[in-house]
C-alpha cells in the first residue's frame, strides 16, 4: 500500500513538473517579441517625457532647477508656498511642467494599454509578463531583446 501510495505520488510530481514547463514553453519567440517592442516603446516614451521634463526645468528662465526641485514638492499647499516666498510665476510655472507631465504621462498610459491589447494581445501580454516574473529562461530572453532593442532608442 505504501508503494503504491508513493508511486502516485511520484507520478503526480512529474506530471505538474510538465505542465509548468508547458506554460513557459507555450510562450512564442513571437509573442515575447512583441512584449518586448511594446514595453521598449514605453520605455521610449517615459525618457522622451522625462527628457522634455528636465529642458523645461533646466532652460526656465522664471526658476531655478533647485527652486522648481523645492516648490514642486509642496505645490498643493498654500501656506508652505507661502512660507517659500513663491511667486506666482513660479507657480505658474510648476503648474505648467506638471500638467505637461500629467498629460504625457496620460497618453504613455493609453499607449501601454493599446499595445498591450491591439498589438500584442492582452492574454499574450499578461502570459508573457508572468512568464518573465516567473521563469529565468524567459525573462533572460527578454532581456536581450531589450538591450537589443535599447540599441535603437533615439534616447538612451
Amino acid at each position: 500500500m505504501k508503494l503504491k501510495f508513493f508511486s502516485v505520488v511520484c507520478f503526480m510530481a512529474l506530471f505538474s513538473t510538465k505542465l509548468f514547463a508547458q506554460d513557459a514553453a507555450a510562450i512564442t519567440d513571437e509573442e515575447l517579441k512583441k512584449y518586448a517592442i511594446a514595453m521598449d516603446s514605453v520605455n521610449e516614451m517615459q525618457a522622451v517625457l522625462s527628457g522634455e521634463i528636465k529642458e523645461m526645468v533646466t532652460t526656465s528662465q522664471t526658476i531655478s532647477a533647485q527652486r522648481y526641485n523645492e516648490l514642486f514638492k509642496i505645490i498643493n499647499d498654500e501656506g508652505k508656498l507661502l512660507e517659500a516666498n513663491a511667486t506666482p510665476e513660479e507657480i505658474s510655472f510648476v503648474k505648467e511642467v506638471l500638467a505637461k507631465r500629467d498629460a504625457g504621462t496620460a497618453k504613455i498610459k493609453e499607449t501601454y494599454q493599446l499595445l498591450a491589447k491591439d498589438f500584442v494581445g492582452a492574454a499574450a501580454f499578461n502570459k508573457v509578463r508572468k512568464a518573465i516574473s516567473s521563469d529565468e529562461g524567459v525573462k533572460t530572453k527578454y532581456q536581450s531583446l531589450m538591450d537589443e532593442l535599447a540599441k535603437d532608442n533615439a534616447v538612451n
